[in-house]
């Protein structure tokens, strides 16, 4: 009989791809998942009612941050770096200059992903800040959204694979450490980070081939629907010291209290108070905000009542033992089928960090049992919990990239996020995780 994990997860995939929206897909794969993992209908509806709860508050964190990008864009703070940026392309608009200003803004944009996971570990919530605002920019280059996509989760997901700082630490140590330790393994903190660099050379190759070979060309976008989305406002000095106030009241309320939402709302409040956007309705504003994240906001709570759904089967621990079944005593076959096995998790619930605690404990003592040594186990189930999370509709590395890129509504989350990501990423880590496990 087909495992339910499996058929939730493909039919999710399906659905997506056949442009039935992300939410809907999330709703019906957990119906058929509970059905099939011989829930019922009325304990599945539970479950997933319950589990809804979990995307509340990334829902809520993406409204606000949606409402604070509105109103930062009618501040004139990003009319001044857009205009600051062409007026330099006017005067030296040829070739070599394009592809400078174009290499230049994706290695920023790098950056601040990479920065938003170690330094300033505020995650996702700077991009529907920053990246609308430079949808002007990027159409003047011609730049392909694709990649920008792409540059953003490489940031997002591989700093946290090797990097033990920030959220980083959080993977690393407190979820990938002490999960493999708790089932066993005898791994120690130095170890984790120099085995997850393997792996992390497979997400280096999908972002080189991104830049210079899949998306190299130039995409035309309609300007008349950037400027819908973010008008290009008057420029006023004061306008400017309030945003930029704004910003630095936005990141330190949230790094101090750990709450994209009240970071956000500080910021919103900031420009509400001051008078600094009184030229347009602070209400219209924040249905504006609100507005432009609400699809990511309901995807995130559907997934997690899906998750909630997909856990409470018990069909995930049954997937991983019944690989023992499948693999008999080829070492190379165990560990592609352990990685093959978490990309399919992962996909579905949408977490790397979540997916850890599911499969440690069955895949701790199968990788001994197979004699792969302490290095290679924390390659494969490190790797195995990172796939997945690029390229899945319900990651937040794919649908903080789709929020900030789809502001205008030029840029599908399936197709333009989803798809290249996952190409890009998931194949080339999942080659580079085998090695590591056969390697190490």
């Amino acid at each position: 009989m087909m495992n339910s994990v499996v058929i939730a997860v493909c039919l999710m995939l399906a659905l997506s791809l056949a442009r039935v929206n992300v939410v809907i897909a999330l709703t019906i794969s957990a119906l058929v998942a509970g059905l099939w993992g011989g829930m019922g209908l009325t304990a599945t509806i539970d479950v997933f009612n319950t589990g809804l709860g979990g995307g509340a508050q990334i829902a809520l964190s993406y409204a606000l941050l949606g409402a604070f990008a509105v109103a930062l864009s009618h501040s004139g703070l990003t009319t001044v770096i857009s205009r600051a940026v062409i007026k330099k392309l006017g005067r030296e608009n040829d070739a070599k200059a394009l592809g400078t200003v174009r290499m230049l803004l994706l290695v920023s944009l790098l950056a601040m992903a990479m920065a938003s996971q170690n330094i300033l570990p505020i995650h996702i919530a700077f991009i529907p800040i920053l990246v609308p605002p430079l949808l002007h920019l990027m159409s003047k280059l011609k730049l392909d959204r694709r990649l920008v996509a792409c540059v953003l989760t490489f940031g997002l997901v591989t700093t946290y694979m090797v990097l033990p700082v920030g959220f980083g630490g959080i993977f690393l140590n407190d979820i990938l450490l002490a999960n493999l330790t708790g089932n066993g393994l005898e791994a120690s903190r130095e170890q984790v980070p120099g085995a997850m660099l393997i792996p992390a050379l497979g997400m280096i190759l999908g972002l080189l081939i991104a830049v210079f070979i899949s998306y190299r060309k130039p995409r035309n976008y309609v300007e008349e629907k950037i400027l819908a989305a973010e008008p290009e406002e008057r420029i006023q000095g004061r306008s400017l010291i309030i945003a930029a106030v704004a910003i630095v009241a936005t990141l330190v309320v949230q790094l101090q209290t750990d709450s994209m939402i009240f970071g956000a709302l500080i910021g919103f409040m900031v420009f509400s108070l001051s008078g600094a956007i009184k030229h347009v309705a602070d209400q219209d504003i924040f249905t504006q905000g609100v507005r432009m994240m609400a699809n990511i906001g309901f995807i995130m709570i559907a997934a997690a009542g899906f998750a909630a759904v997909v856990k409470a089967t018990g069909d995930v621990g049954n997937l991983v033992s019944s690989l023992g079944e499948l693999i008999g005593d080829n070492k190379a076959l165990a560990a592609f089928l352990m990685l093959l096995v978490g990309l399919l998790i992962t996909m579905g619930i949408g977490s790397s960090f979540s997916t850890i605690p599911i499969i440690a404990t069955i895949y701790v003592p199968l990788a001994l049992s197979f004699g792969f040594s302490v290095p290679a186990t924390i390659a494969l189930v490190g790797t195995a919990a990172a796939l997945g999370d690029a390229g899945s509709p319900a990651s937040d590395s794919t649908l903080g990239p789709t929020a900030g890129l789809n502001a205008d509504g030029q840029h599908d989350h399936m197709r333009d996020s989803v798809i290249p990501t996952f190409i890009h990423y998931n194949i080339p880590l999942l080659v580079f995780g085998w090695i590591a496990a056969m390697v190490l």
